[in-house]
This record gives structure tokens, sequence and C-alpha cells, in this order.
């Protein structure tokens, strides 16, 4: 048969041949499942069909003029395509085929379920389940026929065309098989997951289960069983019986019945078949490699499978992690305010650097092999379990994390009582000797920067210079790429032990009295909003400096009449390319030269090795410098900045007399002391990730110039290639090892662009798949979102969801609502008239830049980039951690 395949003949590798269900069915029939016999009419087939109808030709036009974000535009365009199909006629042969088929596999009385199968299904990380139609209990050739029109007609349903458009998925690209099976007259029947979908926990298989046809279940017409089962079906963990109160059942001349019924104290599947569904669920799972999403039906005392797919909504867990030990992962991206994926170069460099800090305790490790940092989903996720099983290590997270990510404080706070983590241990004495070796230059930092704060960050700029000029030499003296390799791998294995007791230490001076005034004031009145004004306006902060300089650098392109007026009715992308040409005005072609000399090494995700910088793409900064050229001079940096500075020595007199009222044992020296010290240091916050990217400006300079080589080699296909592949690639490349390296990076880059589309990341992660993106709170209302607050103040704007700061110009007073910030997005903070991030705390970046410019702000509001929407209007206290919506 040309256009036809039994089931048996498949195999998961047929996907553009028979569609993501059909090879997924001949697959599970090769796994030894037990799957109701049938065939496939083959994707050729559709196209056949299409071919002898032109209707190519009439789909183009229809799809050409229709507003793809328009649900109104889709239905209607929806409706015309598929009219076209209805109209259409089956090629006679190819009809011919599909009656022969049907005999093959039964009689012409033999009842049949008819299901789409898209080339474009239930791919591993998108899920196109439901968009297509089924028809169940078939009867006749003539019947057949017309519901595989119907099937390939519904290709172009309204939610499939608008799925396919958003997911960047070609119209052209797709294409329909249809899966014809001996229809299966179900006494009970549902869905399997062979994980728990809502928790992600990998150990549990949850099924749902209703009477008679699945159908009533997979549309959610009816209140379905719910089972748990622990392990490979080794027992039934919890049982929910639901109401079930409508089934479909097949009919004698073919068609379905819906019928209504009275069955909330019936079970819909015995114990043992329950059972016994989890452990073919476990087998279907075993030979896919993935957990899977499987529909069942029950008949006669027999099980049956009739479909099963990849469960796409789960988070990955890292590759080695394992269920034993068990293990508490916490994102880096929450961390840094970056939760968009690293590149394979950019894991890599993380990785090195916790080589390089477990020297400092004696520990030897492999980059490869360490058990502190994991990737998942293209995503770094540090391991706290050590932390957490000791008392001085649950200290320190209890200080930190809440001061990072208040949300992932209360989760990690409900994980403390888990009975997994065991009993809390302490150091041995050959450990605790190894962690005082390893802290004892911080602490010595930190005294000496509260003693002497003026030298102290004297002394970390000059070690700061010391080490970024023995990386820029160490860059230029390698000849070859493996020696490039091995000179970064050295010195991110050097660096902590360098760099992080001044690094951190120069932090740690400056926010310790803050969390210590922070505790003091928290319950005296006001006290917690004085001590966030006492934070406004620091000195010594990189990242305000470099803002100062950006506002600066306008000044002097408005100064000049023909460098603004250029800059005013320029487009951005033209700008930037003017600038790379040298063609800009002389002034401005200057000044922003003379930027980026200093921030250039900058960009959004700049904490990724593998990002785009400023000084390679300045189109952000563009955007930047003609948002600051319509600001009021009044409103500039530099007003913001001297304002903050005098409120904040207003805020600090006034939290002396609240002290003083309080009757706390705080003695009046003591709190100037520590207010001066939080003044002087405080502003070190961003310093260490301003090294840190320096430094990755060295090395991505000098990799991007190899990348430039091997393109002219012939080896890569674009200079930045080197960014997708790992450092170890990178070396085998350098010394000439055979392999299809472009076609290594175009993958990478693929997967890259995937995980770019993933919406939500978990902020903890446990080795058993469980997933928490959110605590539990209770006090969101209607129209009220809570969160943490972290710069006081009320503000009441229009709202602008920022997914990407590159290119984004916001209207002077718009309220900033987005998942997290870095220093790239700093820029758009001048005109924000206040700030609602999903991730972040007291002390991460957004958070403190937001305090510098006076911006109310609240951060941790889960989904809010998708719980508000771009024009609606809200107000921010940044006191309470209230965001109201007016209207």
């Amino acid at each position: 048969m040309t256009h036809i395949k039994l089931l048996q003949e498949l195999d998961r590798t047929d996907l553009a041949l028979a569609g993501g269900k059909g090879a997924n069915l001949g697959a599970l029939i090769r796994a030894g499942l037990p799957v109701p016999p049938g065939f496939c009419i083959t994707t050729p087939a559709y196209r056949a069909f299409v071919e002898r109808n032109k209707l190519d030709v009439e789909l183009r036009p229809i799809l050409d003029s229709t507003q793809m974000d328009d649900p109104v535009a889709l239905e209607k365009a929806s409706d015309s395509i598929r009219t076209c199909f209805r109209n259409g006629e089956m090629p006679p042969a190819l009809a011919e085929e599909i009656r022969g088929a049907y005999r093959v596999i039964g009689d012409r009385h033999l009842f049949v379920a008819v299901r789409s199968s898209a080339t474009a299904e239930d791919l591993p990380d998108l899920s196109f389940a439901g968009q297509q139609d089924t028809y169940l209990n078939i009867l006749g050739e003539e019947a057949l026929l017309e519901a595989v029109i119907r099937c390939w007609a519904s290709l172009w349903t309204a939610r499939a065309i608008g799925y396919r458009a958003r997911n960047n998925i070609s119209h052209e690209d797709v294409a329909l098989a249809v899966v014809v099976q001996q229809m299966v007259q179900s006494e009970a029947s549902g869905v399997l997951f062979t994980v728990n979908p809502l928790t992600g926990k990998r150990s549990e298989t949850v099924i749902d289960a209703t009477l008679g046809l699945g159908e009533a279940l997979v549309s959610g017409q009816v209140e379905p069983d719910h089972y748990v089962v622990a392990g490979l079906g080794e027992k039934v963990l919890s049982k929910t019986l639901g109401a079930k109160a409508l089934s479909i059942r097949g009919q004698a001349g073919g068609g379905t019945i819906s019928l209504q019924q009275s069955a909330a104290e019936r079970q819909a599947l015995p114990d043992q078949e329950i059972l016994a569904l989890a452990r073919l669920g476990q087998q279907a799972q075993a030979y896919f490699g993935s957990p899977q999403d499987m529909e069942w039906a029950w008949a006669e005392g027999k099980l049956y499978v009739v479909q099963s797919r990849p469960v796409t909504s789960l988070f990955p867990l890292p590759a080695g992690l394992k269920d034993e030990p068990f293990e508490v992962l916490f994102s880096f991206g929450v961390w840094q305010g970056m939760l968009a994926p690293y590149t394979p170069i950019g894991q890599d460099v993380f990785s090195i650097l916790v080589v390089g800090i477990g020297r400092m305790f004696g520990m030897e490790v492999k980059a490869r092999e360490q058990r502190a940092l994991f990737c998942a989903a293209e995503r770094l996720f540090v391991n706290l379990t050590g932390m957490l099983k000791n008392p001085l290590g649950r200290n320190v997270a209890g200080i930190f994390i809440p001061a990072v990510d208040p949300i992932s404080a209360r989760i990690l706070s409900g994980l403390l009582k888990d009975p997994r983590l065991g009993s809390v241990t302490d150091f041995n004495l050959e450990d605790r000797l190894w962690f005082l070796r390893g802290i004892a230059p911080l602490i010595g930092n930190v005294l000496y920067n509260l003693l002497w704060p003026a030298r102290g960050r004297a002394r970390l700029e000059k070690q700061i210079q010391m080490a970024l000029s023995e990386a820029q030499t160490g860059c230029d003296s390698a000849a070859t790429l493996p020696e490039l390799i091995e000179t970064v791998e050295a010195m991110a294995k050097a660096m902590p032990k360098e760099m992080l007791p001044c690094l951190v230490g120069g932090i740690a001076a400056g926010q310790a009295p803050y969390q210590i005034l922070l505790r003091q004031a928290g319950s005296l009145p006001n006290g917690a909003e004085l001590l966030m004004e006492v934070a406004r306006g620091l000195p010594h902060n990189v990242t305000t400096e470099m803002d100062l300089a950006l506002w600066r650098t306008s000044q002097v392109i408005r100064a000049d009449e023909l460098a603004a007026t250029h800059f005013s009715e320029t487009e951005i992308e033209a700008l930037a390319a003017e600038f790379h040409a040298g063609n800009l005005p002389a002034t401005a072609q200057d000044a922003i030269r003379g930027f980026l000399a200093v921030y250039g090494m900058r960009g959004v995700g700049e904490i990724d090795l593998g990002r785009p910088r400023w000084r390679e793409n300045p189109a952000g900064l563009f955007q930047a410098l003609k948002s600051y050229l319509k600001i009021d001079p009044a409103a500039s940096p530099e007003a913001l900045f001297q304002r903050g500075a005098e409120k904040s020595g207003q805020a600090q007199t006034q939290l002396e007399q609240v002290f003083r009222q309080s009757g706390k044992k705080l003695p009046l020296p003591l709190l100037r002391m520590m207010l001066r010290r939080f003044r002087e240091l405080g502003g070190l916050r961003e310093t260490p990730k301003f090294f840190i990217v320096r430094l990755l400006g060295s090395f991505r300079e000098a990799l991007l110039a190899a990348g430039r080589k091997l393109v002219e080699a012939g080896r890569l296909a674009e200079a930045e290639d080197v960014f997708f592949l790992h450092l170890w690639e990178l070396k085998a490349l350098g010394q000439g090892e055979p392999r299809d390296w472009k076609a290594l990076a175009a993958e990478r880059r693929a997967i890259y662009a995937r995980e770019l589309r993933r919406k939500r990341i978990p902020r903890v992660m446990l080795s058993d798949g469980t997933a928490f993106y959110d605590a539990p709170s209770s006090a969101d209302t209607a129209n009220s979102l809570s969160g943490s607050p972290v710069s006081a103040g009320t503000v009441e704007g229009v709202v602008h969801v920022v997914l990407d700061p590159h290119g984004v110009q916001l209207t002077p007073g718009e309220i900033l609502v987005c998942p997290a910030t870095d220093p790239a997005w700093t820029p758009l903070f001048l005109a924000a008239g206040g700030l609602v991030m999903e991730v972040g705390g007291m002390m991460t970046h957004g958070s403190v830049v937001a305090r510098e410019y006076g911006i109310p702000a609240v951060v941790g509001v889960s989904q809010v980039t998708t719980r508000l929407q771009t024009g609606q209007r809200v107000r921010v206290d940044g006191s309470s951690g209230v965001v109201t919506i007016v209207e």
C-alpha cells in the first residue's frame, strides 16, 4: 500500500510519515504494550489530497490576510479553510487503499476510532494535544472516508493555526496523518501520567479515570476519579472518587451518545487494574526514555493503550541527578535576576568557578563532576543540600535567601521539615579547620573595610585592576585556541581564591550593618521604611555611576544641535550601523565611544559569557539615549541621586529619633557608626558582578577573535558559534578533531532558542522532580497582588510589561513590570514611575537601583507579567508590598 502503514510497521522514528500519534503507537507495540490493531494513513496521503484539490492555492491568501493574534480572525480563517477541505474530493486510488486497509484489520462492520496525527504534534518541547479532531465509533467505509477528510481539515482549527503562529512553526511544514484503530467499547477509560504533573514528582504515577469512553474526560466534561500510585506500580497512595456524572458510549449504528448517570460512589477502575495500568505506564516510559502522558481504555477485563506522548509541561531534571540521595536545588537565575537560559560556555565558566571555590576549602573536584551546580533546561541551579543539613549553613541561608528572594525563602523554610533532609549535623574537626582556613581571609577583609572603609575601597579597586590586567595579558598571549581555553580555565579556577575574599568582604562589610539594623528597625514605627530611605543615593555604586555616565553622554549629544536632531530622527538600527561604521555626528560618535570604552562589556544577561555586549550591539543603548534626550534635566539621574542622598540624610535623623523613643538597647554612637558604614560601603553591592562582567568581557573578546578565524577556516558558520560549544569541545576543535562542528553549534542554538520560549522557571527544585514555582499566598485578591516591599513610596501609573529590555522605551511615569532585572535594564529605570518584578528581594539589583532612584518597588509578585497587562492602571505601594489594579 502506497499511503498506508499498519501500526506494527511504524516506530517513533516515523514522525514525518505517521505523525506523533501514529509513530508512538507503533513504538508502543514494539515495546510490548497492548495497543488495539489499526493502520495509519500517512502524510503523503494528506499532501495528495491537498494537491488534487489545489488547496495550497486556496489556503495561502486566507493565511496571509489573517491577523494571527485576533481570535475572531482565526475562527473566520479556520471556517474558510475547513470548508475547502470538506468540499474536496478524495483521490480514487487513495480511497480504495483506505477501504482495503479497513478490511485488513476487520470487516466492513468493524467499529473504528479515527484520530488525527500531526507531524508537529506532541513534540518533546511542545504540546499540540487536543488541537485536532477525533471521531469515535465510526462504522462503514463511506463513514470512514468522511471522517478521514474531517480529520485532515482539523489541522486548521483556529487553535491549531494560532498555536503554530505563536511558536514560529511554519504552516507549510506541517501535515496530518490519520490513525484508524479498532474501537474499544470501554467500561472505563482515562489518562495516565508517569509522573505527578502537578508537583513534578517522578516517583508517582497519576491516573484519572471515568466510565465509558475517554472523550468525556479529555474534553473536560466530567469530574473523574483520581488515583496516585507509588513507584513502579507498588501501591495505591490515594484515591479520590469523582462524580462521573456523564459517560459517553458507542451506539449500535455508529457514533456516540452522552448519558447522564449517578456514579459518584462507584470506582471506575479496580485496584488491581490501577496497579497494572501504572506498570504499563512505567513500561512505556522506560521504552521512550521520558515521562509519558497516556490515554488508556479498559474493556472485558483487559487494558489497552490508545495513545502515548511525552509530558511537555515538566521542568526537566539535571542530568545525573537521582532520586537518592535527596537534594535541594535553588535557581541561580532568581539570584542573579536573569531567568533566560545560559549558553554552554556560560555554564562551563560557573562550573569552573565552583572548582576554584572548592579549592579554598580543601576540596579537589573536576568541573564536569562537581555537584554544587547543576544545569537543567540550560539554566543553572545551586545545590543547597549540604548547607541545609548544617546548623551554620541554615543560619547563612536564613540571612542570604530572604534578601535575594523572599518567596524562595518561604519554600525552603517549609522544606526544612522534610525528613529526607535527615538530621542536622555539625562540621567535624577537619571540616571546621578547612572552613576556617577558607573563610579567614574573608573575615579579615570585612574587619579591614569596617575599620578603614576608604582604604578598603581603594584596596579593592587596586586588586580588581590587577586581576583584570592579568586576565587581559593571559588572553593576549594565547597563541592558539587550546591555549586560550586553558588560560580561561586556569583564571576561572584561580579567581575565587584570589578575589572572593576581597569582593565578598566588601559586600559583607556594607550589608552587615544594614541587615542588623533591618532586624532592629523592623518592629519600630516606620522603621523598615526609613531604612529603605537611608539606602537612597548610595555612593560608590558602579551601576549608578554607569547610569550617570550614560546621562552625561546624552547631554553631550543634546548640546550639539546636529547630533540631537540626527538622534531624534533616525531609527535605532540605523544609528547602531552608523556608529559601527564611524559615521555618526562627531560629537555623538566620540561620546558614545568613550562610554563604551568603560561600559561596553555590559549587556542584557551579561553574567552569561555567551550573551552579546553593548559594544557588539549598542541598539539597546541607543534606545536609552533617545529616551534620555526627551527627559527634563530636572529629572536627570544626577538630580535624582542628589535628592536621594538628601532624603537619606533626613531618614537617618528620623531613624535616630525612632530608636531613641523605642527604648531599644542600641547605643546611639553604635547606630550612627552602622549607618555611616552602610553609606560608605553599601554601594559595593554591585562591584563583584561588575568585576565578573569585565573579566568575562576579556574572555569574550578573545573567543570572538578565535571564532572569526574558525569561520575563515570553514570550521564554524558564525564567530558566535564558539559560545554554543563547551570548553572541552573548543579545545578539541582547536586541536583539529574531525567533527561536524557547524551542525553541533546549530543544534545547540536550536536548543537555546527553544528554551527561550519556556515560560516558567522553578525557584526551587528537588531531586525527586518536585518543582516549586511559588510559595502559597492568601494575600492576593481580585484587584490586588502581593509581594515584598523593597523601595518605599506609593505611585499610580500605567503598566508596561517588558520581557526583554532590548529596544524598549518607557513613557515617563509608566510602571515597569518584568520578570527580573540585571544592570542592563537600569537605563529604563529613569523613566519608570514604579517597578514590579516576579522575582527578587531586598538586595537584588532591581531593588537596589529602585531605592537609589526613589522608585516605589514591589518584588516577588507571582506571575505578574501575565496577570497584569500593558495599559492597565495600577497603584504600587512599595511600603506594604501591594499592587492594586485601579482600572
